[in-house]
Formats: C-alpha cells, structure tokens, sequence
C-alpha cells in the first residue's frame, strides 16, 4: 500500500507542474499594459498637454480645453494651477499608465464619450497621480478635468 502511495505522490510531484505550466504561460501572455486599448488619438491628447506643461504653454492648454473644463475654472485659475505644480514637483520626467477607462455617460457633469487615464508621473522632485478626464467634443478628444496628486503639493 505504501508504495502505491509513493507512486501517487510522485506522478502528482511530476504532473501538477507541469499541468500549471500552460496557465502560468498563458498569464503571462496577457495584457500588462493598458494602453494598448487606449486610442492613438487620446494618447496624443494626453502627450500634447504634456508637452505644452513642459513648455509652459498653460494659455494654450486652456484654450484648446473642453467647454467642462471652462466652465470649471478661469483662465487665471488655470495658469495658476499649473504654476504651482511646476514649482512644487519640477519637470515631467516619465509617466508611466497604470488605469484607463472607457465611459460613454448619459447624464451628469460629463455627459458624453469619456476617457479616464491615471499615470505614475515622476517629476524632477519625487512622484505623483497623475488623472487625465478627456471627453470626446464634434469628434476631438478634449481636456475635461486634470489632477494631481502628490505629498510635496501639500
């Protein structure tokens, strides 16, 4: 008894590994990067308002910005945002996705085809979340809502 005992234990010894091969193959196939399912043209959206913060372009910002993001701020509050990240966290150095989501919403404050991008930024002084809402306006991907989150902004 005790060496068909023995005999089952090592077809299981031999056997279940490689049985968990195929899954762990298949898990490590999968998608670890979201931002394959994020549109080229949102992706440029988010790249664009990038280069403008580094360039310190905060006018242009505003104004090539949804209607939400107008009605939500002045063009001075805006500016003045976007000053006080820069003095606070520096330059952008690399952003990495970490979350996108997809919304299409009938109602509320942002009605319409939405796109939700969340990054781990790293800026000259340390790290941040950083949100990008972008809502879709006559076919153009437009800033809706932008924050950052950080401890060096307190």
């Amino acid at each position: 008894m005790k060496c068909k005992l023995r005999q089952a234990c090592r077809l299981y010894q031999t056997v279940l590994p490689i049985a968990f091969l195929p899954m762990l193959m298949l898990a490590a196939c999968g998608e670890t990067e979201p931002r394959s399912r994020v549109p080229s043209a949102v992706q440029e959206v988010v790249a664009r308002i990038g280069e403008q913060i580094a360039q310190e372009q905060y006018d242009q910002i505003y104004n090539e910005s949804s209607e939400r993001w107008k009605q939500d701020v002045t063009l001075e509050k805006s500016n003045e945002v976007f000053k006080t990240l820069r003095a606070k966290l520096g330059k952008i150095e690399s952003r990495s996705l970490t979350y996108a989501n997809e919304q299409e919403n009938s109602g509320g404050a942002l009605k319409g085809h939405v796109f939700i991008l969340s990054y781990r930024t790293r800026f000259e002084r340390g790290e941040a979340g950083e949100t990008f809402t972008l809502i879709e306006e006559n076919g153009q991907w437009l800033l809706a809502r932008y924050l950052v989150n950080s401890t060096l902004l307190q």
